[in-house]
Order: structure tokens, then sequence, then C-alpha cells
């Protein structure tokens, strides 16, 4: 969005939702501004007052995304660890505020596992990796060749756990799922 203003927000946010509701139905190279604009309910000129094109609006729908999910943890990025107690990527400090989150935006999440091309996933998961997970992993393995593998097993494993999660609809209670989490990477401390 070319300008932060408060009275430009309510009208970006139609348009972010317009987008992640005609991704559900097609890719983005064969949605129209003009789809946008219908959807949102907004003229083609609110449209380029906001954005140059709609790659610049699938941009800010992923910060919006990524930005929201990071503040639902409230936290400060990059992580000061000074002790595992401050390594607390599986407890429910952290799994709490992820899983609702995720449940919150299930919707938009789904689709981001469906296409995570257009989401650029590996992009916004390698951030996190070097903002949460990699500081957080060091105070449990010390060995750097063991925590790539480490690493890889846990924010995948999780992530498998989440995305199977949101394919049934979050049926499974957020404090049984956390059990569930817990009880498959060994969770002791």
């Amino acid at each position: 969005m070319k300008n932060n203003n408060s009275k430009y927000y309510f009208t970006a946010q139609l348009m972010n939702q317009a987008l992640i509701s005609l991704l559900e139905k097609k890719d983005i190279e064969f949605i129209t501004v003009t789809e946008i604009t219908k959807k949102a309910g907004v003229n083609r000129s609110t449209f380029y007052l906001h954005y140059e094109n709609i790659y610049d609006l699938l941009e800010e729908t992923i910060q919006n995304l990524n930005e929201r999910f990071i503040n639902s943890f409230n936290i400060k990025v990059p992580l000061k660890i000074t002790s595992p107690k401050d390594a607390y990527l599986i407890t429910n400090d952290f799994l709490i505020p992820y899983l609702n989150f995720c449940k919150e935006n299930k919707r938009v999440l789904k689709l981001v596992n469906k296409k995570p091309e257009s989401f650029r996933n590996k992009d916004t998961y390698q951030k996190m990796y070097n903002t949460i997970f990699y500081p957080a992993i060091t105070q449990f393995v010390k060995k750097e060749d063991e925590r790539i593998y480490f690493l890889e097993f846990f924010t995948q494993g999780v992530a498998s756990i989440v995305h199977k999660w949101l394919e049934l609809d979050c049926s499974t209670k957020i404090e049984e799922l956390i059990e569930i989490i817990k009880k498959c990477i060994n969770y002791n401390i």
C-alpha cells in the first residue's frame, strides 16, 4: 500500500480480502484488477491509489499476515535467549498463541498451504527460522551440525501437525493438540 494513513486502511483490507477470496479459486496470474475491485466494492482508481499492480497487493497481504503472526506472540524479534527457559517454542506460551492465530486465520492459512509459491512460504519460513527457531533451538542443541537436523525435524513436524489440524477444520481442541505435539517431539523440559 502506497499510503499508510488510517483512512485508507479499511479500503486496503477490503482489497486484501478480495484477493484472498479470488486466490481460493484461481492462480494470481489469472486474477485481474477489475475482479479485485469488483469483489472489494471499490473503483479501479482506488486500487491504483494504493498499489501499482496486483503483486503489490499480494506483497502487502503477505506482509500483513506475517506481522500479525509475529505480533500474536507478544515477543520481540529476533529473540534474545539467555537460557533454555527462554527457548519456549514448545511450551504453552508459544503454542497457544501460535495455534490461536492459525485457528483465527484458517481460511487464509489453508490457502497459503495450498499455494505456497504464491505466498512465498520459503522466504517467510527463512525469516522465522533466522529470528525465532534458530535462536531458540541453540539452547537445546549445542552441536552446530546437529542443529540443522533437529530444526528441520521440529519445524516440519509441528507444521505438518498444524496443516493436518487446519485440514480437519481445527476440530481438535487447542489444549489437546498441544499435548499431541509435545508427545510427538517427546517434550520433557
